[in-house]
């Protein structure tokens, strides 16, 4: 089918990240149900016949009125028919993109959110023990003495998913990579000698983002705690963090650890995710006076307008300062004393 084959194109040739791939298939399967009327498969020219600028606006009511989703939502679903248009329009089946002159809907901005410094420094303070030396002799001592069926063996796990996830919020918080960028990553990711670390992506570029000392040490720790519990040298191509059974992460795992981990930490509020994380770097490092075109460039943002959200979110914390401590503004801007 057309949708198969361009699933398979942005897949393997754009190299869109899974999660993508299957916002894009479930909109498009989506938009074939509601072609059918039954929510029936249909053919692939009645898919065709079924691209023009009507039915499609059409659709749009649809996805408003009868399913009430966000402007936001809708808009992603225009924008997915307008990519599998456009490769259509590529291979020749269709002569226009009947998306192009359609008007999306108005999305009110939205900030990101982010976590408080504070209450983030609160719990790198907490789990510090987990990221240090002494952590790591008890881990291996542990590892010596285990038996199978002893409780130290639940021990042992229990202290490796907390080594892992306190790693897991640090390089999210200190590096700003994206969820998929971080289970991405191999061992041959990180440079230690040069304090840097290689990052693949939203359309296969990598970038080079800077670790701190502090960071490097924390990674060179549980790499020997990863070795130490999967009992064997690990080669450069593995990933780099793994769950305690040596699995690769997975997104969930990466987001139950966000939730468990930061829901324990007082003063902890809102949302909890990673791309919380990410808000919350580019924000401190805008407050801290970098430039944002390197702001951009460490987060890998393909356009200068999806970094300077953040400058809003600067903004707003100036207009605060500004309402508390300046004597006209406590005055509600009034003349005279």
């Amino acid at each position: 089918m057309l949708t198969d084959d361009f699933i398979g194109y942005i897949r393997g040739v754009r190299r869109y990240s899974e999660r993508t791939c299957e916002i894009y298939s479930d909109v498009l399967a989506r938009f074939s149900a509601y072609i059918s009327g039954e929510g029936q498969c249909i053919s692939d020219e009645e898919l065709v016949k079924s691209l023009e600028p009507a039915m499609i606006r059409n659709y749009e009511m649809h996805l408003r009125e009868d399913l009430g989703l966000e402007a936001r939502t809708v808009n992603l679903h225009f924008s997915a028919i307008s990519s599998f248009c456009k490769y259509m329009l590529g291979r020749g089946i269709l002569q226009a993109n009947p998306v192009r002159h359609l008007k999306r809907m108005k999305e009110n901005r939205r900030l990101p959110e982010i976590c408080r410094r504070s209450a983030l420094e609160d719990y790198m303070q907490e789990t510090s023990w987990y990221a240090s030396r002494e952590a790591l002799e008890e881990y291996k001592n542990l590892k010596d003495s285990a038996q199978e069926g002893d409780s130290a063996v639940k021990m042992l796990h229990d202290f490796y998913s907390r080594r892992v996830s306190r790693l897991i919020i640090s390089i999210l918080h200190q590096t700003g990579i994206r969820r998929s960028e971080l289970i991405g990553l191999q061992i041959r990711s990180v440079d230690l000698k040069r304090s840097a670390l290689s990052v693949h992506g939203k359309g296969d570029k990598m970038r080079e983002i800077p670790l701190t000392s502090s960071l490097s040490e924390e990674i060179l720790l549980y790499l020997n705690a990863a070795e130490t519990m999967v009992g064997r040298a690990r080669t450069p191509d593995e990933p780099l963090l793994v769950t305690d059974k040596g699995r690769e992460l997975y997104p969930v795992y990466v987001d139950r650890v966000i939730k468990r981990e930061l829901g324990q930490t007082g003063g902890m509020t809102g949302r909890k995710s990673p791309h919380v994380l990410r808000h919350s770097l580019a924000t401190e490092l805008l407050d801290g006076g970098a430039d944002i075109y390197s702001i951009k460039e460490m987060l890998g943002h393909s356009s200068l307008a999806a970094t300077q959200v953040y400058t809003h979110n600067s903004i707003e914390k100036l207009k605060n300062v500004y309402s508390n401590a300046h004597p006209r503004a406590k005055r509600g801007g009034k003349n005279g004393d």
